[in-house]
C-alpha cells in the first residue's frame, strides 16, 4: 500500500552531510497513512482540507498564529521547515505526487536518523582531568565553597538552580543520546514542547514510538516489556487478601507480599497502562553543566546497548 510521507531534516543530524530529505512518513502515526484521522482525536481531517488551507496551517503553526490543542506539538514539528518544504508537503498530501519515490526517501531518512552519531552525554562529566580536580580526598584543606552542590559559601542565600535550556530539535530531527548503563530508560533527545503532560487517555508519544510505526519514522520503538503486565493478580476474597491465588497474612499461604517472587507474566497486545506515563522514567535533556563529575562506569554498555535494550529478558534476574 502506498504510504503518504512527512518532512524530516537531516542536515542537523549528520555532521558529514548537508543532505535534506523530504517525506511525510512520520505524520502517519497521528494523522493516518492517508491523513484520514483526527490526530489525537483533536485535529482537523487533513485529507479534507484544501492545499491552500494545509499551507496556511503549516505556516501558522511555525509562526505561532495558528492552531488549538495541537499548536504546541505542531510548532515543534514544523520549526525546521522552509516555505518550499511546506509547499511540497501540501502538494504531496493533495496531489499524491512522488509518493513512491518519497517512500524510499522516508526510509532513507529514518535510517539516517537511526544510524546517526549517538551522543555520549557523559563525555565531559567523566573527564579524568575534571574528576581529578574535584577529588576532595587529596586536598589538605576543604572549604565550604567546594562541599555539596552549592559551590559557594553557606552564608550566600542567593543560590538558585541552574537555568536549564530544553531547546532540543523537533521530534524526528534529533540524534539519540547514549544510555548511561545497560537497559537504562533512554533519555528523550528531542523537544517535548506540546507533548507534556502525558495523560492516560492522551499520550502523544505513541504516535511515533509504537513498534508498528517507529521503524518507518526512525524512532526508538516501545520495548516488549511495556506490553507486559508483571503485577500479581490481587483480589479480596472472604475478607482475605489473595495474590496469585495465595492468601497473604501471618496465617495465610504467604507471610507478606515480599514472599511472591514472580507474578504470572501476562503478555498484552496493547501498551500496559502501568507504563503509560513515559516521562516518569524517560526525561528530556537540558543543555547544562552538571554540578559534579561522574565516576560511574557502566559494565557491558556495548554499541548494541547504547541504543537498544533486552529488558524483557532480564526482568526476572536475581529473583528466580
Amino acid at each position: 500500500m502506498t504510504k503518504v510521507i512527512k518532512v524530516i531534516a537531516l542536515g542537523t543530524l549528520l555532521a558529514s552531510s548537508a543532505a535534506y530529505a523530504v517525506s511525510t512518513a512520520a505524520c502517519a502515526g497521528c494523522h493516518g497513512q492517508h491523513f484520514e484521522k483526527a490526530a489525537m482525536g483533536k485535529s482537523k481531517i487533513v485529507k479534507d482540507m484544501s492545499k491552500a488551507d494545509i499551507l496556511v496551517a503549516l505556516k501558522g503553526y511555525k509562526d505561532g498564529s495558528y492552531g488549538g490543542a495541537m499548536k504546541g506539538l505542531m510548532k515543534g514539528q514544523v520549526a525546521s521547515l522552509s516555505d518550499e518544504d511546506m509547499k511540497a508537503i501540501a502538494e504531496m498530501i493533495k496531489g499524491g505526487a512522488g509518493t513512491v519515490t518519497d517512500k524510499a526517501t522516508a526510509h532513507a531518512a529514518a535510517a539516517a536518523v537511526a544510524q546517526s552519531k549517538v551522543i555520549d552525554i557523559n563525555a565531559k562529566v567523566c573527564d579524568p582531568e575534571r574528576i581529578k580536580k574535584e577529588d576532595l580526598g587529596n586536598k589538605k584543606e576543604v572549604g565550604e565553597e567546594v562541599l555539596g552542590l552549592r559551590k559557594t559559601t553557606l552564608f550566600n542565600e542567593n543560590v538558585k538552580p541552574v537555568d536549564g535550556k530544553f531547546d532540543r530539535p523537533a521530534p524526528g530531527t534529533a540524534p539519540k543520546f547514549e544510555r548511561a548503563y545497560v537497559n537504562a530508560p533512554p533519555m528523550i533527545p528531542h523537544s517535548v514542547e506540546g507533548l507534556l503532560p502525558i495523560k492516560k487517555d492522551n499520550n502523544q508519544c505513541l504516535g511515533c514510538h509504537m513498534p508498528e510505526v517507529a521503524k518507518g519514522v526512525g524512532a526508538t520503538p516501545i520495548p516488549p516489556s511495556h506490553f507486559t503486565n508483571y503485577r500479581p493478580d490481587t483480589v479480596l476474597k472472604n475478607g482475605e487478601l489473595v495474590k496469585e491465588g495465595k492468601i497473604v497474612g501471618l496465617k495465610g499461604d504467604i507471610g507478606n507480599v515480599g514472599d511472591i517472587k514472580l507474578a504470572k507474566v501476562k503478555k498484552l497486545n496493547h501498551l500496559y497502562q502501568g507504563r503509560f506515563n513515559c516521562s516518569q522514567c524517560h526525561a528530556p535533556q537540558a543543555n547544562i553543566q552538571t554540578a559534579v563529575a561522574n565516576t560511574f562506569k557502566s559494565d557491558g554498555l556495548t554499541d548494541e546497548f547504547k541504543t537498544h535494550s533486552n529488558l524483557i529478558n532480564m526482568m526476572n534476574d536475581g529473583v528466580q
